[in-house]
């Protein structure tokens, strides 16, 4: 495995006017890593995902892509470098099937998406690659239903298909059960754990049986700064984490 980690920020800062929502945060994902950003609302979660994806910038501080200085890069341009983001309220175009969705991203990263009159060959290049990401999600079934006609949580899937259509080597994901009922969140977690172990996936999740089942190390975030890092176990057992948030996140 690489020494150089997959994603890094160091000593991040932003302000907003008087605000101060990001403090000095030092976060590394190696790669393949299953790292998970946990903390009570308000501490700057989003925030620290759109520092990273390039949503925003920092007023301190740096972000790197396997060893890279991504922190003038925009947003598009962290995307084609691997970057790729999900949202904690879907994206999608949810009269389009789930198939067209997923199609007009892969139109994107390959270029070709501002094409007037694709030809008939491209139209079905397009779609064979678009119904391998929802196999992979096991959606084959839904490729054709509308999306506002799926499941919620089918939805979520929906949007994490189409940021794998990107090719990303880190992949961000922002609350993917966020307005999943509970019965349907299994369906996100086992197939955020089946993506391809070489990717560095970031999750930030209030679901706390979905972060300790996903994840190999957390972040906890407070007030804008990192409180606590390590394994599962020991963010499980720290008492201070249990004081600020966990034990506030499993019972209210």
């Amino acid at each position: 495995m690489s020494a150089t980690p997959a994603l890094e920020a160091r000593r991040l800062n932003r302000h907003f006017a008087a605000l101060h929502v990001t403090r000095d945060v030092n976060l590394e994902l190696a790669p393949g890593a299953r790292h998970a950003l946990i903390g009570p609302n308000g501490a700057g979660k989003t925030t620290l995902v759109n520092l990273l994806s390039g949503a925003l910038r920092p007023d301190d501080g740096e972000v790197l892509l396997e060893g890279r200085d991504i922190t003038r890069l925009s947003q598009a341009g962290r995307v084609k470098e691997g970057l790729v983001r999900t949202f904690q309220i879907n994206q999608l175009f949810l009269g389009l099937p789930a198939i067209d969705n997923v199609m007009l991203a892969v139109a994107e990263r390959c270029r070709v998406a501002n094409r007037p009159f694709p030809s008939r060959r491209l139209r079905e290049s397009l779609a064979s690659e678009a119904i391998t990401y929802l196999d992979r999600l096991g959606l084959t079934g839904h490729a054709l239903t509308p999306v506002r006609e799926l499941p919620y949580g089918r939805q979520r899937l929906v949007e994490i298909a189409i940021a794998l259509s990107l090719e990303p080597r880190v992949l961000l994901l922002d609350e993917p059960a966020a307005g999943v009922p509970s019965a349907e969140s299994h369906l996100i977690l086992d197939q955020i754990a089946a993506l391809p172990e070489e990717m560095a996936i970031l999750i930030i999740e209030h679901d706390m049986d979905v972060v300790f089942r996903f994840a190999r190390t957390i972040t906890v975030l407070v007030s804008g700064g990192v409180l606590r890092e390590g394994a599962p176990d020991a963010i499980a057992a720290d008492p201070e984490v249990r004081a600020v948030y966990l034990g506030e996140a499993r019972h209210g």
